[in-house]
C-alpha cells in the first residue's frame, strides 16, 4: 500500500507540470483556434532560462526570481511570435498552423543549442523545499508535494481570471463567437495577443518548475508537446478543467503502467486517448469545433485531368529522371532513390488531405509498417526482396483498415490527433517489443537482392514503383471513386443526400493511401539496409506534411514537386551545416506565409494570355 501511495503522489507531481503546459495550450486553442505545436518550445525555453538564472543567482530570491524572469521573457517572446507570424494564419486550416508552429519548434531547437550549448543543464534545489516527508513509510520529496498543490491553485486563479474580470469575460465571449466580439468593437488582435501571452506564460511556468526535478535538455520540447496534445485532446480542446482531469489520468496511468505493464507502459497513454476519441469524438469535456477550415487553394479552381501537353511534359520529366544513372554517381543515385521513395510517400498523404479532406498527422504509421514488414520478412523469415516488396505493404494495408474503422468518425484536428496516437502506438511497440523489433537498436541487414544492389538498378526500381503509385493516385482522383471522395470532402450532407455513403468511401481512401505509403516504407528499408523506430516518428509524419504543403495543397501532383525540392534541400543542408533544423524550420515558416498554395501556385504569377472573342 505504501508503494501504491508513493507512486500515486509521484504521478500527481508529474501531472502538475503537464497540466500547466496543457492548460495554456487549451486556452490558446479555445480563443485563437491555433493548434500551437511550438508550445513545447516555450516550455523548454522556460526551463533553460530559469536554470541559467537560478545557477547564477543565489538564495530563495535568486531561485524564485529566476522562475519569474524566465516566465516574463518567454511570454514576451510568445507575444512577438503571435504578432509577427500567427496573425497571418489565424484563418488558415489547422494543418498550416501545425506546420508553421512546428517550423518554429525546429528553429528554437537549434537556437537553444547555439545560446545554451549542447550539454544538458542541472538546476539547483528549491530553497526551503529540499527535504522529504514520510508518508506510508515512504519518503516523498517536499518539492513534489509543492507541485501537487500548484495545479488546483492555478486552476482556481484561471477560473477567477475568466469569470471575475472584464478581460476574462471577453476571452470567454471570443471562445463562443469571435466575429460577434469584433462586431461589438473589441480589438480582436490585442485580445488574441493577450491570450497567447497568457498561454505561453503557463508553458514557461511548467518548464521552469521542472528544473529541481529533471535535467534540462534540448529534446524536452517534443517530449512534452506530444503528452500535452494527448492531455488537451483527451480532456477536450478549450477546456481547462478537462486538461486537469486528463493530466492526472495520463500521469497516473504512466506512473502505474511502469509498475504493472512495463513492456507496454508507453502505449497505454496513447490507447487511452484513442479510446476516448472513439467513444467521445470531442474529448471528455470538449465541444464540437465546427466545420474544419477548407484547404487553401482547393476551391479556387476545379481540378481537371492533365491534358495532352501536360502528359507529354510529365513523360519527358520521367524520361529525364530515368536517364539520371548515365550522368550521376552512386551518392547522387542514392539521393535520387530517396527522393523517389518520398515522392510516393508524400503523394499518398496528398491524396488523403487534398482529395479526401482527411488531415493525418500520423501518416508515418503506414510508412513504418511497410518498413518493418519488409525488414522482418527478410531477416526473420529469409524471404527475398521481391516477395517482401509485395507482402510488406499488406501490413500497412491491414493497419489502414484497422485505423480507418475509428478515423472515419472524426474530422479536423481530432482526426489529426487520432492519427498521431496511432503512429505513436506503433512507435511504442517498435521501441519496446525488443525480442521481435530489436527496440532502439532496430533491425539491421535488410539488403536488396543482388540484381538491385547496384545503385542504378535500385534507383530505377524506386522510380518505377513511385511513378506507378503516383499514376494510380491520379487515376483514383479523377475516377468515380475520387469524385465521391471530393463530394464528401466538400459537403458531407449533400453527398449523403445523393446516396454517397461517407464511411466506405473514406475507408477506401485510407486503404489506398496507407498501402502506397507502405510500399515507400518497404523501399526505404532496402535503401538504408536497416529499420529503426523513428520510421514511425512525429518528425517523419511532419516531413510528409511539409512536402505536401511545399508542393501545393490544391494540386493533385504538387507533392511530387514538394517532395523532390524538400528532400534535396534537407539533404544538402544536413551536409553543409550543423544547424539544419534551423534552416529547415525557416523554410517551413516561409512556405506557410509566402506560398500558401505551394510551389505550383507560382504559376499564378505568370502573365496569362487573354482570350478574345
Amino acid at each position: 500500500m505504501g508503494t501504491i501511495i508513493a507512486q500515486f503522489l509521484s504521478g500527481l507531481a508529474g501531472a502538475a507540470s503537464l497540466f500547466l503546459v496543457a492548460s495554456g495550450l487549451s486556452i490558446i486553442f479555445g480563443v485563437t483556434r491555433i493548434v500551437n505545436f511550438a508550445h513545447g518550445a516555450f516550455y523548454m525555453l522556460g526551463a533553460y532560462l530559469a536554470c541559467t538564472f537560478a545557477n547564477q543567482w543565489s538564495g530563495a530570491f535568486g531561485f524564485w526570481g529566476a522562475i519569474l524572469a524566465a516566465i516574463v521573457i518567454v511570454a514576451m517572446l510568445g507575444g512577438l511570435l503571435e504578432m509577427t507570424l500567427l496573425r497571418r494564419i489565424y484563418r488558415a486550416p489547422e494543418l498550416f498552423q501545425l506546420l508553421a508552429t512546428f517550423g518554429v519548434t525546429l528553429v528554437v531547437q537549434d537556437v537553444v543549442v547555439l545560446v545554451f550549448g549542447p550539454d544538458d543543464l542541472l538546476g539547483p534545489r528549491a530553497p526551503g523545499l529540499t527535504g522529504a516527508v514520510e508518508i506510508a513509510s515512504h519518503a516523498i520529496p517536499t518539492y513534489d508535494l509543492f507541485l501537487i498543490a500548484i495545479s488546483p491553485v492555478v486552476l482556481g486563479l484561471i477560473w477567477l481570471l475568466f469569470n471575475r474580470t472584464r478581460w476574462g469575460i471577453l476571452v470567454r465571449a471570443a471562445t463562443q463567437d469571435r466575429d460577434m466580439v469584433a462586431a461589438l468593437g473589441v480589438n480582436q488582435k490585442w485580445l488574441f495577443t493577450g491570450v497567447f501571452i497568457f498561454g505561453v506564460a503557463l508553458a514557461a511556468l511548467g518548464g521552469a518548475l521542472q528544473i529541481p526535478r529533471d535535467a534540462v535538455t534540448h529534446q524536452m520540447d517534443l517530449a512534452i508537446i506530444v503528452e500535452a496534445f494527448i492531455v488537451v485532446v483527451t480532456g477536450g480542446l478549450g477546456s481547462v478543467f478537462g486538461a486537469l482531469i486528463a493530466a492526472v489520468l495520463i500521469s497516473e496511468l504512466d506512473a502505474f503502467g511502469i509498475l504493472a505493464f512495463p513492456k507496454i507502459s508507453i502505449v497505454l497513454i496513447f490507447l487511452v486517448m484513442a479510446v476516448v476519441l472513439v467513444v467521445r469524438p470531442w474529448g471528455l469535456f470538449g465541444k464540437p469545433t465546427g466545420t474544419p477550415r477548407s484547404t487553401l487553394g482547393v476551391s479556387i479552381e476545379p481540378w481537371r485531368p492533365m491534358r495532352l501537353p501536360g502528359r507529354l511534359a510529365a513523360a519527358g520529366l520521367v524520361l529525364l529522371a530515368a536517364l539520371l544513372p548515365l550522368a550521376a554517381g552512386p551518392y547522387l543515385l542514392s539521393v535520387g532513390s530517396e527522393i523517389a521513395i518520398f515522392v510516393l510517400y508524400a503523394a499518398s498523404l496528398q491524396f488523403l488531405i487534398s482529395v479526401g479532406g482527411l488531415v493525418s498527422f500520423g501518416h508515418a504509421a503506414f510508412f513504418g509498417l511497410g518498413s518493418y514488414g519488409a525488414a522482418l520478412l527478410v531477416t526473420l523469415l529469409g524471404w527475398p526482396m521481391e516477395a517482401a516488396l509485395v507482402v510488406a505493404p499488406l501490413l500497412a494495408l491491414a493497419g489502414a483498415i484497422l485505423f480507418a474503422g475509428f478515423a472515419v468518425r472524426l474530422s479536423g484536428v481530432y482526426l489529426a490527433m487520432l492519427s498521431l496516437a496511432f503512429a505513436q502506438i506503433c512507435w511504442s511497440i517498435a521501441s519496446q517489443w525488443v525480442d521481435l523489433t530489436g527496440g532502439d537498436n532496430g533491425i539491421l541487414g535488410v539488403w536488396p537482392a543482388p540484381w538491385a544492389a547496384r545503385p542504378w538498378a535500385f534507383y530505377e526500381l524506386c522510380l518505377i514503383l513511385a511513378g506507378s503509385g503516383v499514376a494510380l493516385l491520379r487515376f483514383a482522383t479523377f475516377a468515380p471513386f475520387g469524385f465521391m471522395l471530393r463530394a464528401i470532402r466538400d459537403s458531407d450532407l449533400r453527398a449523403e443526400a445523393v446516396g454517397i455513403r461517407r464511411a466506405p468511401v473514406q475507408w477506401g481512401a485510407f486503404v489506398l493511401a496507407g498501402t502506397l505509403a507502405g510500399v515507400s516504407g518497404a523501399l526505404f528499408a532496402f535503401l538504408k539496409g536497416s529499420v529503426f523506430p523513428d520510421a514511425f516518428g512525429v518528425t517523419n509524419s511532419v516531413d510528409g506534411l511539409v512536402m505536401v504543403l511545399l508542393g501545393g495543397m490544391g494540386s493533385v501532383s504538387g507533392s511530387v514537386l514538394g517532395a523532390s525540392v524538400y528532400k534535396a534541400l534537407s539533404t544538402w543542408l544536413m551536409s553543409e551545416t550543423d544547424y539544419s533544423r534551423l534552416a529547415i524550420g525557416l523554410v517551413i515558416i516561409g512556405a506557410v506565409v509566402a506560398l500558401p498554395r505551394g510551389l505550383v501556385g507560382l504559376r499564378d504569377l505568370l502573365p496569362r494570355r487573354e482570350i478574345r472573342p
